[in-house]
């Protein structure tokens, strides 16, 4: 027995003679494998994690005590959009509040148009609170080569894209990302995206699609990814799922089993979710994708002729009365730049306060008004409770919050920028009981860093870097609205990036440790 005993003496030794960083002492670990959580201390030196149990003879700079709290990795948010704002306001609090320490942007096919590396460096240049990683986005790619046209691409134009893609990817891109609904990609076809995707593919990158279409033609869309990920033979995450219009409701069962088909196939396809019944994106959506060939000059152009902008009408009238709409009081405006003063008004709300009635004709001129003043960012009031909650419960669904950095006060974002994961933790784990907390955190942590090749990260466990949160799991909430969106998650009272606290106390403390996450492309080159 005495012989047993020795190792644990020599551990107990070396701790008493070594001092660290930091030790976090005395929480419930959930170490983010899904497993149950258990009492324990964490210790941190060199911005990782050298030690985890009980540590009660470790000597450390700092310690935390997180009696009663939660100690998880730091979470992983796959859908997130910052090419810009992250350097508009590089703490990103919105994030920090809400327990994100690890960012992938270059999402929905469109990444930062100065090229991956150029962009990475820039992170670690500038400094930000979060780690960040890139998709590279083919609508980026492809208007560097064709612009915005809607055609298919000459054979010296798709080796050209392919070798944009083979750049980004050496450059440290985690995967290639398709955004069809917007333009130039909408214009694509399925073959030109298999031969890019093949490009992230050799790199061990990952194919993300924010596919095209969410509603009416959902399985359509979903059968094109998953044959992309075949073809390409690319691991695929279906982005922001959802079945959008209330026409649809219900249909969550026949997409996850979609999903579900292709797995047992032996397809690595996954998704992810944010914990909403609205989406955001742009005004210009709700036109015919054939309407924003060439840029908003031709937009306006084609809006003003009188013949096109009749075709314009009628095809905008035919999609609202399949979707059985008689108004577009569900469309919300988050931010207009040329008018803030119709920020957080329904397009109908806009229409009846120009003295006419709301419905789908005088809506959709108010659409046009809007556009020729250069659009506006939406929330799109389109899905089911029901459907959220029967996602939610899929085990291969990651959080992800399809955000940016908020950094304009005056606008009247999506609250998911704001309260993610903080929604998941409060109201669907601990209100709902639809996830246990391991679960939660685990669809949080290790599932996305799995996914995504972000191989140090995701876990608390020896070796690891030290990302981790602290939080109550009896108070974590969500305070952001639709109606009032600006207001950070509570709960969160310590937020570790790359070791450094972040958050103390529950609040920024302004550190920006957070460094550039590169793909396993790069790690080759």
């Amino acid at each position: 027995m005495k012989y047993l005993l020795l190792p644990f003496l020599f551990f107990c030794a070396g701790l008493k003679a070594q001092t660290f960083d930091l030790v976090i002492r005395n929480g419930r670990i959930v170490d983010g494998s899904g497993n149950p959580w258990f009492y324990g201390d964490v210790a941190i030196a060199n911005g990782k994690i050298v030690a985890v149990g009980k540590l009660s003879q470790a000597n450390a700079q700092k310690t935390i005590d997180a009696k009663g709290l939660v100690i998880a990795p730091g979470f992983i948010d796959v859908h997130a959009h910052i090419e810009g704002s992250i350097f508009q306001k590089p703490t990103a609090d919105n994030f920090i509040f809400d327990g994100v320490t690890t960012l992938v942007t270059g999402n929905c096919g469109g990444s930062s148009a100065e090229g991956i590396g150029r962009f990475l460096y820039k992170i670690d240049s500038a400094g930000t609170s979060v780690n960040v990683a890139s998709l590279v986005g083919h609508n980026t790619v492809r208007e560097a080569v064709m612009q915005r046209v809607k055609r298919d691409p000459s054979p010296q134009e798709q080796e050209s894209m392919e070798k944009l893609v083979d750049l980004a990817m050496q450059e440290g891109a985690v995967g290639l990302s398709t955004g069809l609904i917007y333009v130039p990609g909408t214009y694509s076809k399925t073959p030109e995206v298999v031969g890019l995707a093949k490009q992230a593919s050799k790199h061990g990158g990952v194919y993300a699609s924010h596919m095209r279409s969410e509603g009416n033609n959902v399985t359509d869309a979903i059968r094109e990814t998953i044959t992309i990920g075949r073809e390409a033979s690319i691991p695929v995450e279906i982005s922001h799922f959802k079945v959008s219009g209330k026409q649809n409701w219900g249909r969550s069962t026949e997409t996850l089993a979609m999903v579900e088909a292709a797995r047992k196939e032996g397809l690595d396809v996954t998704i992810d979710q944010y914990p909403y019944t609205a989406s955001s994106t742009n005004l210009h959506t709700m036109l015919p994708s054939w309407v924003l060939s060439g840029g908003q000059d031709s937009v306006v152009y084609r809006l003003n002729d009188e013949a096109t902008r009749a075709t314009i009408i009628k095809e905008m009238k035919a999609t609202a009365s399949k979707a059985k709409m008689k108004n577009y009081d569900y469309a919300v405006v988050a931010y207009c730049t040329a008018d803030t003063s119709i920020n957080g008004k329904s397009i109908s709300a806009i229409t009846m306060a120009k003295g006419k009635k709301s419905k789908i004709s005088s809506d959709i001129e108010t659409v046009f008004e809007i556009i020729r003043k250069g659009g506006a960012q939406m929330v799109y009031h389109g899905m089911n409770e029901k459907d959220v909650q029967h996602f939610m419960r899929y085990p291969f669904n990651m959080i992800a919050s399809d955000a940016g950095v908020v950094y304009q006060t005056n606008s009247v974002p999506h609250p998911r920028a704001y309260g993610t994961n903080a929604r998941v933790l409060g109201k669907y784990s601990r209100e709902l009981g639809i996830l246990s907390l391991e679960e939660a955190i685990r669809r949080m942590t290790s599932l996305p860093a799995q996914k995504f090749n972000i191989r140090d990260r995701g876990l608390i466990r020896e070796g690891m870097v030290a990302d981790i949160v602290v939080f109550d799991p009896a108070s974590v909430t969500d305070l952001s609205t639709f109606d009032k969106p600006h207001a950070y998650s509570t709960g969160f009272q310590y937020v570790l990036v790359n070791g450094q606290p972040v958050m103390e106390n529950g609040k920024h403390n302004g550190s920006r440790p957070g460094k550039a996450v590169y793909g396993p492309g790069k790690a080759k080159g």
